[in-house]
């Protein structure tokens, strides 16, 4: 594993015995001074009410925000992809700049890029993350000494950081449907069934801890059916049960070219292979009919919805009122990284909606009529569940993975249980966080994490070196 820049936390990251609240969101509801008792293996213990572990005022403590797709390389452009071009821009024009950012990373850098982002993550709310990593070689397609150098940067930003973490290294083969070859620019992205197939194998030793190993296909257009057959053979000796997520539907081109290729439309084709499960996530999912939202959903699948990149690219807008009615499960994630902040996914997931629809709360049902509410919940349950890992809610045996919320801000006055989740999500921001624990450490206090000069110092650096380069 490379050496991190940052200074390793095994000695800066304090367990936490107990939390004490005012109100508390746990799976059966709220709770009203109460006290969350934590184990020596960082999951809770129990959830007593009546029994102070502290000063408790207005605190409030939610479950932590699972981050369903991660890109973390891309931190590292974001917000410089915004400069027209000579023609019109598109996410493909976009794509031509990532490439660039690509071929000028090793996994040092990549290492630094990730401590910096999980950091910023912690920092805004998310506990857990889902890291699609696809960027596997060196510049022109060139090995690594370690074939898992890259994957293991991130495994140990990861660990360096606090955030849980379930990577998800990504299956890349062709530039398009029908195996085309791959462009010079995805070299680093690229590999054949077997190195892919040795590559989880050599990283199923990483999964300890706070760390699990998914498999991701890239896209219908980068793999074959063949080689996701193989892969999933796999998974059903090796690793029966881990997640398995694929960027889908996206954009329209990518439908289009998949109903040239294959006679259907892209969720179409995966429902009609009987893939799908409830193991998989299915990531954009942007251009959808209510037929396959319908199969997605009795098939228990989660879609993993990223809001302010698919905005920021140009995507569109996923059927969202279509896919609750049919009892569909999703999550956010940050993708592109132009945000690390899951309140701004929840609130433009809602207003996107709202645009479109020409109304309001979209995402309230008749059994919860907070939107805010709705979202929030729903977020966590889909996100966890698309990362394979524990921390869905705040209940004896589920790991603690705690967002402490300053209670005493002046937006959070006055406002009663769920009405805290419509504050938050329409019209909070991160200083809202206080405090956050992942399994049981706290990893954030003052809504600073312990570690947030050093990673950010080490960016800067590195960003300098760059742009200077």
């Amino acid at each position: 594993m490379p050496q991190s820049p940052i200074t390793a936390p095994a000695t800066r990251l304090p367990g936490t015995a107990a939390l004490a609240a005012h109100r508390v969101l746990t799976a059966g509801g709220w709770l009203h001074d109460a006290t969350i008792r934590i184990d020596a293996a960082g999951a809770i213990a129990r959830v007593e009410t009546g029994v102070a572990a502290g000063p408790v005022s207005d605190t409030i403590i939610l479950p932590g925000m699972p981050n369903l797709h991660s890109h973390a390389f891309q931190r590292a452009m974001a917000g410089s992809a915004e400069r027209a071009g000579s023609g019109p821009e598109s996410f493909w024009t976009w794509r031509e700049r990532m490439y660039r950012l690509a071929q000028r990373l090793s996994p040092r850098d990549l290492e630094t890029i990730a401590t910096l982002l999980y950091v910023e993550m912690l920092e805004a709310g998310y506990t857990s993350v889902a890291e699609f990593h696809y960027l596997h070689h060196a510049p022109g397609g060139v090995r690594h000494a370690d074939a898992a150098a890259a994957s293991r940067a991130l495994l140990s930003a990861a660990a360096t950081t606090g955030i849980r973490i379930t990577l998800l290294p990504v299956l890349y083969m062709y530039s398009g449907f029908g195996a085309q070859p791959p462009e010079p620019e995805q070299a680093a992205f690229v590999h054949p069934v077997g190195e892919y197939l040795a590559l989880l194998d050599s990283l199923l030793a990483d999964a300890t801890g706070t760390a699990r190993i998914g498999i991701a296909f890239h896209s219908l257009r980068a793999v074959t059916p063949a080689a996701m057959a193989q892969v999933l053979a796999w998974r059903a000796r090796h690793a029966p049960g881990c997640p398995v997520h694929i960027h889908v539907a996206e954009q329209l081109q990518e439908v289009h070219e998949c109903e040239a290729w294959s006679g259907r439309r892209p969720v179409e084709w995966l429902l009609h292979q009987g893939f799908i499960d409830r193991h998989w996530c299915l990531v954009h999912a942007t251009h959808t009919t209510e037929e396959e939202l319908r199969g997605v959903a009795q098939a228990g699948a989660v879609v993993g919805l990223c809001p302010t990149t698919e905005a920021n690219l140009g995507d569109g807008l996923f059927p969202l009122a279509e896919y609750l009615a049919a009892g569909g499960r999703f999550g956010i994630g940050s993708d592109s990284q132009v945000s690390v902040s899951p309140i701004e996914e929840l609130r433009w997931l809602e207003y996107g909606q709202r645009l479109l629809h020409g109304r309001r709360s979209i995402a309230a049902s008749e059994t919860d009529p907070h939107c805010g509410s709705r979202l929030y919940r729903a977020a966590i349950d889909g996100g966890s569940r698309a990362l394979g890992q524990p921390g869905a809610a705040i209940a004896a045996g589920q790991a603690a993975d705690l967002v402490v919320l300053d209670g005493g801000h002046p937006l959070l006055a006055g406002a009663q249980d769920d009405e805290l989740l419509d504050r938050l999500v329409f019209a909070g921001n991160r200083p809202l966080v206080a405090r956050v624990t992942v399994a049981g450490r706290e990893v954030v206090r003052e809504g600073r994490h312990v570690l947030a000069d050093e990673a950010a110092a080490a960016f800067r650096d590195l960003m300098n070196r760059l742009r200077a380069g």
